[in-house]
């Protein structure tokens, strides 16, 4: 009744001589009823449909790395709540070993974005490749580092990992970033450690649990499960804002959603249907309470125990975006970290305003009041 527009509330005997029927008896009526209000709701909801913009594209394949950790909850929570197809879209998302992998994909056409750290739009300019990101959703990188307490029980500082060996969920993805800042802060060179990709799950545990590694940069829930255990000890933190201010020294964007340039030039209706699914997925993730979380999240991505899951999102709850904007001094520390101990990356150099846009989660936050 509520979207018959103009005629307020109405009896059935009032809506029948509007409609010119004749009234016969009550069945009659509500007959009646039940058709003018299909009749008005459809008027009403009709101009909203015509009025969305078309989409250039509605099958979007998205490459991602790890995508059962919690750096990732946002893209997962879009896709498993239906985000993308309220939004007219067929998303298909591929979960790859490492974030270069994934980024090859894209990069060779076979997918049209990857959800991963912002820092590689920075370094693929650096190698002459324009990627843009368009929605963030972590605003810090919700990534901590630790030593094992077996292989390093008298550990006393960074400087005492030389010649150690550093697990990480992949190579050259945000967890190898961390330690490789870590490393450049303590005067150690990349090359006076021995990095290997241990993934985002059971491996990385396993790698640390048999010797396999000496210490350990990497995402949730796997490093709460490490700590609670008591295996390790954290040495750099940044699952909260304030500690990924220790780390950085200003605010580190981390996961986004990114694509080439010229892709999203060429689909801005699409784009902006993704960041929308992604925004509503962040505006979902402010007020979920545990048994919301647990019913929507995969249950393989909990590692056999749904209290540490849980313990871990409350890790890095406060590092997902609220809205999906890209804090304005966010890119260019993000410039000046990379640039700290990658001899390619030039900070200087680095034409920040074509490594985001806001234009999209602008929008977006508008429409969902994130």
């Amino acid at each position: 009744m509520c979207g018959f527009r103009g005629l307020g509330i109405l009896k059935l005997s009032q809506i029948a001589r509007l409609r010119g029927d004749t009234i016969i008896n009550p069945m009659f009526n509500r007959r009646t009823f039940a058709a003018v209000t299909a009749w008005s709701a459809a008027s009403v909801a009709a101009p909203l449909l015509w009025a969305q913009p078309r989409l250039e594209k509605t099958r979007i394949s998205i490459a991602v790395e790890g995508k059962a950790a919690l750096y990732y909850l946002p893209l997962t929570i879009a896709e498993q709540l239906g985000y993308f197809k309220a939004e007219g879209l067929e998303v298909e998302i591929n979960d790859f070993a490492s974030g270069s992998l994934a980024l090859q994909t894209v990069v060779s056409g076979s997918a049209d974005l990857v959800s991963g750290a912002y820092e590689h739009t920075i370094s693929l300019q650096s190698r002459g490749q324009t990627f843009q990101a368009f929605v963030l959703q972590g605003r810090a990188p919700a990534i901590a580092m630790g030593i094992s307490l077996k292989a390093l029980p008298h550990y006393q500082s960074v400087a005492d990992l030389k010649g150690k060996k550093i697990g990480l969920s992949a190579l050259g993805s945000s967890t190898h970033t961390v330690a490789s800042l870590m490393l450049a802060r303590a005067g150690l060179r990349v090359g006076d450690v021995s990095f290997i990709g241990v993934g985002s799950a059971a491996g990385a545990l396993s790698a640390l649990r048999s010797g396999q590694i000496d210490a350990i940069s990497n995402v949730e829930p796997v490093m709460t499960m490490l700590e609670q255990k008591g295996e390790i000890r954290i040495i750099a933190d940044t699952r909260t804002l304030k500690g990924a201010l220790e780390v950085f020294a200003g605010p580190m964007p981390a996961g986004c959603l990114y694509a080439p340039l010229e892709f999203i030039q060429k689909n801005p209706n699409t784009v902006q249907a993704l960041t929308d699914a992604m925004a509503h997925s962040l505006k979902w993730l402010q007020t979920a309470g545990p048994s919301d979380i647990i019913k929507t999240v995969p249950e393989a991505y909990l590692l056999g125990d749904r209290a540490l899951y849980l313990a871990a999102f409350n890790k890095v709850r406060e590092a997902i975006s609220p809205d999906g904007m890209m804090p304005e001094e966010g890119p260019r520390n993000a410039a000046r970290v990379l640039a700290r101990f990658d001899p390619t990356i030039k900070a200087e150099k680095i034409d920040i305003a074509k490594t985001y846009t806001n234009e999209f989660a602008t929008k977006a936050k508008e429409r969902f009041k994130a």
